[in-house]
């Protein structure tokens, strides 16, 4: 009964799990040893360098006591380098305890002469190696961390210092690493008692590897992984007698038998067996993992440890032999493997996806297949990091690895997502046959004890009890418990002398196999595909990794699997232990720049390739666009008229009429759209892959990325599309209604995306649009609405204020004046109707709001200056005011009074910017009639609603929802909030309401001046003035409306006055003979009836009352006549 009390399963269970963390711990220390910024700080303090020598000198026998001078700077800073150096210390002395009780264990196991065969007892057999394993490694790795003598020395200085005494495990502890200072010298001599042991599970392998181990020629004629090889026996399941070895892992095997008999070398030269085995693993590759990016040069490790043992020239001539052998055919072979599991997995991974119903038969397929590949995988990723000099360095690289990345996660997504269908498949197979056999088998047991008598009966009872009804409730299943009994059962009947050796009972250990497969299947399918598939090591082979998807993203054919890069990301969770949580946050770190770089760059790749397709697609749009008709119509009409076809002039290109590009002659040229077209397919078939994925605790969402770089890049197409030249300057930018059409062109190219996968479209064209209407996009770049807004600012209205360009009412637009000097555009191609609209159909409401606060800004400049002009002449303002009827003095203020020009000017700039805002308001209501005519008829009732009596806030209220949908309004908000915003506290409410009234009768009584004006010409063709003084009847209405507004005083009232004052002021100039100073008296008469005609607060009765109607009557007489003699002229 000792046997039972040896806890043999349960101590290997533990040690093989804490055996990892440590091993993890071990390779953390060393990391942040040998990394610059990680590296421990007082390691590289200059005051403690002679304690770091003095102790690495004489370690592990430090004379911590007296007054030894090398050892100063630790006393000085003792709290602090024991506060610093105890996890580390805590950590060495873990791996002191952990070879503790592995030499514990590993001792007893020898005792009790146990039974090794991975056939036979699996679990038992593959723990005791993976321990052996697994405890090398980490003492490898210990001899690998340079400072470990300075760490543990500085630790006991310090706490000597501070308590007195030693730690009571620092003798050991130093003895440890002195022991270990040739690491596999020292193992050798630990292992050689074991040798038995150690060579049985080793050589049990004999039966498994060779078979695994098959160049890819072997597999191609068994058709390995097929389904279709033998569909008869497509619906049956595997029967073998090794389930469980079927999908070990290649590289777990090898790395036991490179460090199995690197340990117990004797048995090599005294069997055969162990020899050719021990040859074979030599000949698989270079390099072996220890843990992680921590491999091992295998010839050279295994020829050092031999170089220094007598009588072993033969097996180091093997060593010389197999590294040639591998050099020579490890690539090849391995580059062909991987290229027939690329075939088998997507065949697999198809026919599974068709026919879901035959994973449950077939799941040990998919795991053997996701096995294998994992292994192909990982051996490219450690020999491309150490890529031996070879003839062939190409077979070190593979860029067709993103294929075999995507089905093996295909596959693992396949198992997950019917999960259900192998619980179906599996709980009756438990139930209905394992439990069965297995009371059969136990039946015809000669001896059976009674610990292993309860074991096997719950065995049977557990899977008896199992329905199908329990799948359909959807219950947990957990089956942990019998896999455990049945390792424990497997160490009961594998020592020397057992009552029930399992060795005898081959088919209890098939049979008790096959059931523990298929308890997984049940209930641990997730920890059963992190056993075959996972790729967290990739993780700490950001390099390799980052290299491969560069090779694989060049292959045209490989772009549909790229999405495998950035998902793969999602298995570095795994990667860390509970022993070591300190890593956490830095693998989590480099996870998520992996993931994002791969992301970003598909991103990026896309998005160039969707822009260059709308690019194409809106310079076909473009030869539609009726500005290129011209040229046609001229060649049809010289057709028409000679009858004949014109020949073509030597060396002219006939030019392409729109659509010839769509004329194919042989469908095999393949165009660039073609190509296109192609790519963007491929990469949006990644995108189709995988809507999100988790790494970590963050869910990505790769469309997202796609968005965002299109968003971005949308943005800055449409602010290039606007500029005609590199810079953008007053004379060069597009005409708004080309701009829209090659917009339009863009968002009906893209939105023909969500055909190709899952994208919401609209929401990023909304997006994109929406910042257009800001001064200023997401990213802080300039807009097309900042653009457009400068552009008609300082290239347009400053020269219609300098009146080089004419506001021409009757055709709603800006004209340019015939001069010497040709115009470097033609405004009227930017301002009329259609481009307005377009304008606001391209920039909202936002941007004409935008547009409108800045043509504001320029309106309270002028009336800021003319402020000071009235402030200057006020007395003679106010003297005016009240003597407008007395005509003699009005002759002598007048001749007092400077600056009528300069008021009148500005008056005229204002006017023209008003002119253009409410051009610009028209194009803005025409686009909203179009899109929401439902919004805009209420927002219209409810204006003209409105009358005289209603209260002025609610009255400005509606004005300003009114003036916001393009709106005329009697009172324009804008400018009354511009011009409230321009009041000062030192300004008081009755100072201001002076200089507006002043300011009225400053503009009325300079009217006169107009008159001497050469330009002052009222032309028929345009409907106003060439100086644009027309452009005063607009400015004197909205600027009083707002003024007066402002100041609560009536608007009406003040308009009279004005219109009194500037037609007697206007009638004595039909007094004056001066033939230079009336030149252009009729012209200027006719502004009366303008400001008359366009104010809401004026009639033509109040104007007939203070001017004669007859004489405006003759001034638009006159004006006609002359314009009709100097036509006919």
């Amino acid at each position: 009964m000792a046997y039972y009390q040896h806890k043999l399963a349960e101590k290997l269970t533990i040690l093989n799990d804490r055996g990892k963390g440590v091993l993890i711990r071990m390779n953390y220390i060393k990391k942040t040893c040998t990394h610059p910024k990680l590296r421990p700080s007082f390691l590289t303090d200059k005051s403690l360098e002679p304690a770091i020598k003095y102790i690495n000198k004489k370690f592990p026998n430090v004379d911590y006591r007296g007054n030894n001078q090398h050892l100063t700077g630790i006393q000085r800073q003792k709290g602090d380098v024991m506060t610093v150096t105890l996890s580390y210390y805590q950590s060495f002395l873990d791996v002191l305890e952990f070879r503790d009780h592995v030499y514990e264990l590993l001792n007893t196991i020898d005792a009790c002469l146990c039974y090794f065969d991975i056939s036979v007892n699996f679990d038992f057999t593959k723990s005791y190696l993976d321990l052996i394993t697994t405890y090398t490694s980490v003492i490898i790795l210990l001899s690998r961390i340079d400072d470990r003598r300075a760490l543990v020395g500085m630790y006991n200085c310090a706490h000597e210092m501070t308590s007195g005494t030693s730690d009571p495990s620092y003798p050991r502890l130093g003895q440890m690493f002195v022991e270990y200072e040739h690491p596999w010298k020292k193992l050798t001599e630990e292992f050689g008692p074991h040798t038995r042991s150690v060579t049985e599970a080793l050589l049990s392998l004999h039966r498994v590897y060779p078979r695994r181990n098959l160049p890819p020629e072997s597999w191609r004629s068994a058709q390995l992984l097929s389904l279709f090889s033998a569909p008869a026996t497509m619906l049956d399941p595997p029967c073998c007698d090794t389930i469980a070895c079927e999908y070990l892992s290649m590289e777990v095997m090898e790395r036991w038998i490179i460090l199995g008999f690197l340990l117990c070398h004797s048995s090599l030269n005294s069997n055969a067996a162990a020899h050719e085995l021990w040859k074979m693993g030599l000949r698989s590759g270079l390099y072996l993992t220890l843990i992680r990016e921590e491999s091992l040069n295998i010839h050279k490790a295994t020829e050092e440890v031999f170089d220094n043992i007598k009588g072993y020239g033969k097996r180091i001539a093997d060593i010389k032999e197999c590294r040639e052998y591998a050099i020579t055919n490890c690539g090849a072979t391995h580059r062909e493997r991987r290229q027939y599991l690329r075939g088998a997995l997507t065949e697999l991974a198809n026919v599974l996806e068709d026919e879901p119903g035959l994973l449950g038969p077939k799941a040990l397929f998919v795991l053997m297949a996701l096995s294998f590949s994992r292994d192909e995988v990982l051996w490219l990723a450690r020999h491309s990091e150490n890529i031996p000099k070879t003839k062939t360095p190409e077979d070190y690289v593979d860029n067709h690895l993103a294929e075999l990345l995507f089905h093996m996660l295909k596959l693992s997504a396949l198992m997950t997502k019917h999960r259900y269908v192998l619980q179906r498949y599996h709980v009756q197979y438990l139930a209905q046959f394992d439990a069965l056999v297995l009371n059969d088998t136990i039946q015809n047991m000669h001896v059976c004890p009674e610990e292993e008598s309860i074991l096997t009966s719950s065995f049977v009872s557990t899977m008896s009890a199992l329905s199908i009804k329990q799948v359909e409730r959807k219950e947990e299943f957990d089956f942990t418990a019998l896999r455990l009994d049945w390792l424990r059962l497997q160490a009961y009947t594998s020592v020397n002398k057992a009552p029930l050796a399992l060795k005898e009972y081959p088919d209890l250990a098939k049979v008790m196999s096959l059931t523990q497969f298929h308890t997984r299947m049940v209930d641990n399918v997730e920890e059963m595909l992190t056993e075959v598939s996972d790729l967290s090591i990739l993780c700490f082979y950001p390099r390799v990794f980052e290299k491969m998807f560069m090779l694989c993203n060049g292959e045209a054919a490989m772009k549909r699997y790229l999405m495998a890069f950035p998902m793969v990301c999602s298995h570095f969770s795994r990667s860390g232990h509970p022993l070591c949580p300190e890593e956490k946050e830095a693998i989590q770190k480099k996870s998520l720049r992996l993931c994002v770089t791969f992301l970003e760059h598909m991103a990026k790749q896309t998005c160039s390739v969707i822009l260059e397709i709308c690019a194409e697609q809106c310079n076909l749009n473009d030869k539609l666009l009726p500005k290129h008709c011209a040229e046609t119509i001229s060649k049809a009409r010289i057709r028409n008229k000679n009858q004949k076809k014109p020949v073509a002039k030597k060396g002219e290109l006939q030019k392409e009429k729109p659509g010839a590009e769509s004329l194919r002659k042989d469908r095999a040229v393949v165009t660039n759209m073609d190509k296109m077209h192609y790519n963007l397919t491929e990469m949006c078939t990644a995108y189709s892959f995988c809507s999100d994925f988790i790494v970590f605790d963050h869910i990505v969402v790769p469309t997202e990325f796609l968005l965002s770089h299109l968003e971005t890049r949308l943005s800055e197409v449409i602010v290039r599309m606007a500029k005609v030249g590199q810079q953008t300057t007053q004379e060069e930018i597009k005409r708004p209604s080309d701009l829209l059409a090659a917009v339009r062109a863009y968002m009906s190219c893209l939105q023909s995306l969500s055909s190709y996968m899952n994208v919401d479209v609209s929401r990023l064209t909304k997006s994109v649009l929406l910042q257009q209407t800001q001064p200023l996009d997401a990213m802080g770049q300039v807009t097309i609405t900042s653009l457009y807004t400068n552009w008609y600012l300082e290239g347009l209205l400053r020269q219609a204020s300098t009146s080089q360009i004419a506001h021409c009412p009757n055709m709603h637009c800006f004209v340019n004046h015939a001069s010497e000097h040709q115009q470097a555009f033609n405004a009227e191609e930017y301002s009329d109707i259609t481009e307005l609209r377009a304008l606001a159909e391209l920039i909202g409401p936002y941007g004409l709001k935008f547009l409108s606060e800045n043509l504001m800004w320029h309106i309270t400049s002028q009336v800021s200056e003319l402020k000071k002009l009235v402030s200057e002449n006020m007395d003679v303002l106010v003297q005016m005011k009240s003597n407008f009827d007395k005509p003699e003095e009005m002759a002598s203020l007048k001749r007092r009074l400077p600056g009528g020009e300069n008021v009148l000017k500005r008056m005229t700039i204002i006017g023209v910017i008003l002119s253009f805002r409410a051009m610009t308001q028209e194009g803005l209501k025409e686009s909203l009639h179009k899109h929401c005519p439902y919004l805009m008829g209420p927002i219209e009732s409810l204006r003209d609603f409105l009358s005289p009596e209603t209260d002025i806030k609610d009255t400005m209220k509606v004005f300003e929802l009114a003036s916001a949908a393009g709106l005329p309004c009697d009172i324009d908000p804008a400018l009354c909030a511009a011009m409230a915003s321009m009041r000062t506290d030192n300004t008081s409410l009755e100072e201001e309401y002076k200089l507006s009234c002043l300011l009225l009768v400053y503009i009325a009584v300079s009217l006169p001046v107009l008159a001497l004006d050469d330009n002052s010409v009222y032309s028929h063709v345009h409907g106003g003035h060439n100086n644009n003084i027309h452009c005063l009847a607009t400015a004197v209405n909205q600027l009083a409306a707002a003024m007066f507004t402002i100041q609560n005083k009536n608007i009406e009232q003040h308009l009279k006055e004005f219109l009194l004052l500037a037609s007697s002021t206007l009638l004595q100039l039909g007094q004056n003979e001066d033939r230079l100073e009336i030149k252009n008296r009729d012209s200027v008469y006719l502004l009366l009836h303008m400001i008359v005609e366009e104010s809401p607060f004026l009639s033509q009765d109040m104007l007939e009352r203070c001017f004669p109607y007859a004489l405006l009557r003759n001034a638009y007489r006159q004006v006609f006549k002359t314009i009709n003699i100097i036509t006919i002229g």
